[in-house]
């Protein structure tokens, strides 16, 4: 937990995670401080030099925000990593294996009718 904030100062986290390994480092930064700068004060390359903080994308709460914000009160900065896959293209390419269309009614194959094809110009009188 981080320390109790004096006058003039607020509690902020910097997050960063990785498959093996994540990290919540709390800070105490003066108002008005901004997301840059709160990285920066946080070290957090020392444990993971593979942030690059000059073009890593940061979030406050999961939403991508500016470098330049100013940060609130309790704010969590969190910092992602690039992704390996395009999410798209990986549903893509699941939902395109092993899925075969099953016959059902209204198919030739099924020899069923589907209610569209059951209008009242096919009904008996």
């Amino acid at each position: 937990m981080a320390p109790a904030a004096a006058d003039g100062m607020i509690r902020v986290e910097v997050a960063y995670a990785r498959p093996d390994r994540q990290v919540v480092l709390p800070l105490v930064v003066p108002e008005g401080t901004t997301v840059d700068t709160a990285l920066r004060q946080s070290e957090i390359e020392l444990q993971f030099p593979e942030i690059d903080l000059e073009n890593v994308k940061v979030g406050i709460f999961g939403k991508i925000t500016r470098r330049d914000t100013v940060l609130r009160p309790r704010d969590r900065i969190e910092i992602y990593r690039p992704l390996i896959a395009d999410p798209k293209e990986v549903r893509r390419q699941r939902a395109g294996k092993g899925r075969k269309k099953k016959p059902g009614k209204g198919d030739a194959e099924s020899g069923g009718e589907s209610k569209k094809d059951a209008g009242p110009e096919n009904a008996e009188e």
